[in-house]
């Protein structure tokens, strides 16, 4: 298919790592339709995530040694290292604020968190960090960073407003906008933006230097979380 698009050269702007990437993610969305919609009943929810959360990085690892693009490798490889950071906000806001509840899905547990968030995050992360660095590399900083947020803000709004169907994580005793928290929405976008500008900033060097931006772009997200909590839920409602 991929070859078949490039050959009739629509869309004749794109690169081919761009047009892999669209493709590859068409397909793995249709194929979440039909874990979810087709998987027999059986499958407890946490498992069909957890196949999913398992999936996607083979596939990406795959594509990137097919296309023999370091660039797809590092952005993946960034993006595990931050999403096993990620449980720690995830599970801040379950035990410690109370404000999120991952119900018992079938899957394994880290404290109050189904263990497969450890790998989910990497999914949106590695799509944002993509988006932003063609946009760089066609445009500007400036328009990447603009991309990033949008990209941010709707894929997360996006997860807050389906992902209780699964039913996956649920918020609580906070305020809501239809399903998803309010005090949630900037500091998501920020954790895109610094997420993003970790990368950036070191994609090329060692794994260590990527392994304490990710570590601290996980505690910049947990003192936003803090900091709109408490100003949403507490300042302003009280």
């Amino acid at each position: 298919m991929i070859e078949e698009i490039n050959k009739t050269g629509f869309p004749h702007n794109l690169e081919r790592s761009e047009v892999t990437a669209i493709v590859a993610h068409g397909v793995f969305f249709a194929f979440l339709g039909l874990v979810f919609l087709g998987m027999p009943a059986a499958w407890p929810p946490g498992w069909r995530i957890g196949i999913l959360v398992i999936m996607y990085p083979l596939v990406i690892f795959s594509l990137g040694l097919w296309l023999k693009d370091r660039e797809w490798l590092k952005i993946l490889g960034f993006c595990m290292i931050l999403s096993i950071f990620q449980v720690f906000p995830d599970w801040f806001l379950a035990a410690q604020l109370d404000v999120l509840v991952f119900p018992e899905d079938g899957f394994f547990r880290i404290g109050a968190v189904s263990g497969y968030m450890a790998g989910l995050w990497t999914i949106p992360m590695f799509q944002i960090i993509f988006l932003g660095q063609r946009i760089k590399a066609r445009f500007s900083d400036t328009a990447a960073l603009s991309v990033v947020a949008i990209a941010t803000f709707l894929l997360f709004v996006l997860s807050e407003e389906t992902f209780w169907m699964i039913p996956s994580w649920h918020a609580k005793n906070v305020t809501m906008i239809h399903y998803s928290a309010l005090y949630l929405i900037i500091p998501e976008v920020l954790f895109g933006l610094s997420g993003y500008l970790a990368y950036e900033k070191t994609k090329d060097k060692g794994l260590w230097m990527r392994i304490t931006a990710a570590f601290f772009v996980m505690t910049f997200y947990i003192g936003n979380l803090s900091f709109f909590y408490f100003l949403m839920e507490r300042l302003i409602k009280a």
